[in-house]
């Protein structure tokens, strides 16, 4: 497109034959004739009942309708020119803005001057101009280039031109004000004034643009802030109703045996009941074939000596209801299903109103947090400026953490609702999962961070522990350092033990004097990118502080050595 500038176009060209308007939206129909995509789409509208659709110009007719679409490559050309129009059109405006005419031209075709004087107040073309210094050769006027409102330059009060600036006042004046009204003022010419002028306001430009780019850089933390935030309320989330679905899928499958198991009884039941029937019609058999070999003797003394010994029971059978026990029990079985649904809908609309309450209050909270004022002359403090002195300005920042199972070693031992960890001389019985350390005794938190957190440990033990953060995508599998806390780039970790405690890093390893007790704080301000480990015995030491620059959100990790515990401390013991 660059040398479009050099190709003769006629406007006309590029007009609609419909509207005559400079083309908008661009379509070319099959005949080669271009249109605004309104106007052509109206056309066809308007003459759909006659049943052809045709071109305005050349008449040639189409069927079916054809369809539409727009041409980027004349869309562009139009745009390109249409842009040049408006550069031209400004340009003109600007320039016949600034043209000064001759004041003494009669008529109305003035000619432009070249010079104003300040001692007539008058602009001069060269012909007027030189019949001006004619006229007052000798005299000394001064001349200046073309002024479009030369009484402007001239004090309102003394008609003398302005040429001092009276910093006392704040304004512009003459000679004869500096000996009389100004007297003993501060004041300076006009282009020193001027140039400290300028100064001033590059600076205040140059601060404005400065704060304007801190806030643009906090709130872009903030929307990192909010994304990573809400990622970890959704994966939370997630494991809920996961949990609770495997919950309830752990019930389905008891009620299941409880209905299996009383139609087992029952079937038993009948089962015995079969078998005694069985038993009996066997018994009846057998005298039913001594009693027809007795019938086929012709002695009458035996027979009626031996019938007597026959018996055939009269008694019936009570079945069991076909209809009745199915019933009671689907009856039943179905209330008290009813009632554990209306139950867990309940409890269920009840917490998730609760929740929605939470997030609705929170997103209120933000709302009113955020002011834009005018900051002009005001400095931008960052969200993250707060200096943190005492372990109350910490605990103002504690994270409720709770272990994931997932994720841990199959000789570790989670235990105090996941807030403890042990190693175990022998291997949990613990599910598959790509998530979990294979070689390294090692357990992750459940959520990760991306703000201003502080949490506290406790541990003990003869075998030490580490206390420190990795990304999510840190490795898991396998016995190399990559898998293991504060090896990789992808971790941080405070290594301790009863005799010693150093940090690990990249591989890289920071001894540290100072001994770790056995309770340690953890302080991590995502957005300055500072993580730090505290002592605390009584007060709060500070063990190691890193900066750096955080791309992920962190997640709190643990390894424990053997014989060791380590216990996550939650709020309500601090």
């Amino acid at each position: 497109m660059a040398a479009l500038t050099s190709i003769s176009i006629e406007e006309d060209q590029f007009s609609c034959p419909v509207c005559l308007d400079f083309l908008r939206d661009p379509v070319t129909i099959p005949c080669g004739h271009s249109y605004c995509l309104d106007c052509i789409d109206d056309y066809w509208t308007r003459n759909k009942n006659k049943g052809y659709f045709g071109c305005p110009q050349c008449r040639q007719l189409f069927n079916p309708r054809p369809a539409l679409s727009r041409n980027t490559v004349l869309s562009e050309v139009v745009d390109q020119i249409h842009a040049s129009n408006i550069r031209t059109d400004r340009q003109h405006s600007l320039k016949a803005e600034q043209v000064v005419l001759c004041g003494v031209c009669s008529g109305s075709r003035k000619r432009e001057a070249v010079k104003s004087c300040l001692a007539c107040l008058e602009s001069y073309c060269v012909a007027h101009l030189g019949v001006h210094d004619d006229q007052f050769r000798g005299n000394a006027h001064k001349l200046t280039t073309p002024l479009a409102r030369v009484r402007d330059k001239l004090c309102r009060h003394h008609d003398k031109v302005l040429r001092e600036y009276c910093w006392t006042d704040q304004q512009c004046v003459c000679a004869q004000c500096v000996r009389h009204k100004h007297r003993g003022h501060d004041t300076v010419p006009l282009a020193e004034a001027r140039a400290t002028h300028e100064r001033k306001l590059a600076d205040a430009s140059f601060k404005s643009l400065q704060k304007y780019k801190e806030i643009k850089k906090e709130l872009k933390y903030i929307v990192n802030y909010i994304k990573h935030s809400t990622q970890a309320v959704m994966d939370e989330s997630e494991r809920t109703f996961s949990k609770l679905a495997r919950l309830i899928e752990k019930h389905r499958s008891e009620v299941r045996k409880l209905i299996r198991s009383q139609e087992q009884t029952v079937l038993q039941e009948t089962d015995e009941l079969l078998g005694k029937l069985e038993r009996e019609s066997k018994e009846l058999k057998r005298r039913g074939a001594e009693l027809e070999e007795l019938s086929n003797t012709d002695d009458h003394l035996q027979f009626l000596q031996k019938c007597k010994s026959f018996h055939f029971p009269a008694e019936t059978v009570d079945l069991p209801s076909t209809d009745v026990l199915p019933y009671r029990m689907y009856k039943s079985m179905r209330g008290a299903l009813v009632e554990l649904r209306a139950a867990l809908a309940e409890v269920c609309e009840n917490e998730l109103l609760r929740v929605s309450d939470k997030v609705g209050s929170l997103r209120k909270a933000y709302k009113n947090s955020i002011e834009i004022e005018n900051v002009e002359g005001k400095d931008v403090v960052p969200l993250h400026s707060a200096e943190l002195k005492t372990r109350e300005d910490f605990l103002q920042y504690n994270h409720d953490l709770s272990l994931d199972s997932s994720t841990a070693n199959p000789y570790l031992i989670l235990s105090d609702g996941r807030r403890g960890v042990t190693t175990w001389s022998e291997a949990q019985p613990y599910p598959e999962n790509p998530g979990r350390f294979t070689r390294w005794a090692q357990v992750l938190c459940r959520a990760g961070m991306a703000g201003r957190c502080y949490w506290e440990v406790e541990w003990s033990g003869v075998g030490g522990v580490s206390v420190g953060l990795c990304y999510k995508s840190m490795a898991r599998e396998g016995a190399g350092s990559d898998c293991k806390l504060g090896h990789n780039s992808k971790s941080w970790s405070l290594d301790c033990s009863p005799s010693a405690c150093s940090f690990q890093h990249d591989k890289d390893t920071v001894a540290i004097a100072v001994p770790c007790a056995n309770r340690i704080g953890v302080y991590m301000d995502y957005r300055a990118g500072i993580l730090s480990f505290y002592s605390i015995p009584d007060g709060m030491i500070l063990l190691h502080t890193v900066r750096t620059t955080f791309t992920q959100p962190l997640y709190p990790g643990f390894w424990v050595g053997l014989g060791s515990t380590l216990r996550l401390c939650p709020f309500k013991w601090l």
